[in-house]
């Protein structure tokens, strides 16, 4: 049994799976897997800090949804796992109102992830090498697009990542110096303003009160 190739992908369509995926200890679990080869739940609880009772127990149930695989080698409580692909894609359109429900939560805990670990950076930056500090890019752009362009600019930009992705799965092809780098794809339409653009729908206004009635005539 090898290794999950570089470019291997998870299609995730299951609402099941996205639930079951969407948990802080699960997500590390698959993406420690991915980046270290096949762990013993013992090691993977080493290097996570957490125990090897819990990683067993969430290592099984990415295992009902083909997330992860027992790999070779090991037996008992020392067998180890490997992830069954390097990346996972979660559709962009829900089908139906239960899959966008788990494909929401799914997100919404990425996105949280995602906070964490830049707000980590962040702390972590002045102690860092002055190269690393000024490699790294921080900043937003506005731009006008219609969808096929925003849909165009994200392949060009996955397209700049494919010389460097043979490295998640293969060590040895890792330069001296490289670290594992996290590089996030974000865009949304919006301005970070907050200010209402004039061609969508704006938030809806608040329901009018009946005004009072005349108090009757005095005599």
């Amino acid at each position: 049994m090898t290794e999950p190739h570089a470019r291997s992908v998870t299609r995730l369509t299951d609402p099941r799976a996205l639930r079951a995926l969407a948990h802080p200890l699960r997500l590390s679990l698959v993406g420690l897997l991915r980046r270290e080869g096949a762990l013993t739940a013992t090691r993977a609880g080493e290097l996570l800090g957490e125990s090897s009772g819990s990683c067993s127990f969430h290592l099984r149930q990415l295992a009902k949804y083909g997330l992860v695989e027992e790999a070779e080698g090991g037996r008992g409580r020392e067998r180890p796992w490997r992830a069954t692909s390097m990346f996972t894609d979660v559709p962009a359109v829900a089908e139906g109102p239960e899959q966008q429900v788990a494909a929401g939560l799914f997100s919404a805990l990425l996105a949280d992830r995602y906070f964490e670990h830049l707000m980590r950076w962040l702390e972590r930056k002045p102690d860092e090498p002055a190269e690393w500090q000024q490699a790294v890019p921080f900043g937003d752009y506005l731009l006008y697009l219609t969808a096929d362009e925003l849909a165009h600019l994200a392949e060009q930009q996955r397209a700049l990542f494919e010389p460097y992705l043979d490295r998640l799965a293969r060590p040895e092809r890792r330069p001296p110096g490289a670290r594992a780098v996290t590089y996030l794809q974000l865009a949304f339409p919006g301005d970070l303003s907050g200010a209402h653009e004039p061609n969508q729908p704006g938030p809806p206004e608040p329901p009018s009160r009946p005004e009072p009635p005349d108090p009757p005539d005095q005599p």
